[in-house]
């Protein structure tokens, strides 16, 4: 299988405003158009073992997206999200997708938690490091298995020094069971990072690799501008459900 880095500017937020870096970094490693492949075929058989905590913190989630949409559904779990995604997907514009995504993460964590952690946690080596932990040890029901071998720590270079602020994420849950590159881009990766920079001021950028369904969350790093982004020129997978079941295109950022 061939790769190659995508080495593109950063920005700095995900307002597109554009930005001039003093040196590029990489912000992408694609393999090949996911156009030639099924989508199908990289599915895991991982059956996910949700604990407690893990399906308290689904349900909510799913919840404060159902309200932030206006659309309920009956179903319950990871299910119950993925409808609640596939919903707001299929009746509401990219753009609106964000901002509903962004609503329901509000209504999920506290305005007063928010800020403490902002004022608490200035961008820093530490900071980043500790947002790197964070998200590896207690997100883990959200994108991908439970087991803490499966999202690791991973260095990156920031302002000429390595640091320990990439989470790796073997493969995406999100992803594998929409099996959609729109929703992943559209309610996942733009609004979490603005979420992300806005409420706690920590840059990231989400770099997902459609090939194997993996992801990097880049801490202190600011996401490229739509135009250089090359997640945001990623074909839809052939066997895309929202595609194949509503002949929507989900593609579309502007």
């Amino acid at each position: 299988m061939e790769a190659k880095l995508v080495a593109q500017c950063n920005s700095p937020t995900l307002t597109l405003a554009h930005w001039k870096p003093k040196q590029p970094c990489v912000v992408g490693v694609l393999a090949r158009p996911a156009d030639d492949i099924s989508g199908e075929a990289r599915k895991t058989n991982h059956v996910y073992k949700d604990g407690l905590f893990d399906r308290i913190a689904i349900n909510y989630l799913s919840k404060c997206v159902q309200e932030a949409t206006g659309l309920k559904n009956s179903k319950s779990g990871y299910e119950s999200l993925v409808e609640a995604a596939t919903l707001a997907s299929q009746r509401f514009s990219p753009i609106e997708q964000h901002q509903l995504v962004i609503q329901s993460l509000d209504r999920a964590f506290p305005k007063p938690m928010l800020l403490l952690i902002r004022t608490l946690l200035p961008p820093s080596k530490f900071a980043r490091k500790l947002f790197a932990i964070f998200t590896t040890l207690f997100f883990a029901w959200l994108v991908g298995p439970s087991e803490f071998h499966h999202v690791k720590v991973r260095e990156s270079e920031v302002e000429g020094r390595r640091e320990r602020n990439v989470v790796h994420i073997k493969k995406c849950r999100f992803l594998e069971e929409t099996n959609c590159v729109g929703m992943c881009i559209n309610l996942c990766k733009l609004p979490s990072q603005s979420f992300i920079k806005d409420s706690l001021g920590m840059s990231v950028n989400m770099v997902p690799n459609f090939d194997d369904m993996s992801c990097e969350m880049i801490f202190g790093e600011d996401p490229p501008e739509s135009t250089d982004d090359p997640a945001l020129n990623q074909p839809c997978f052939k066997l895309c459900k929202a595609k194949r079941s509503h002949g929507t295109n989900c593609l579309v950022i502007n």
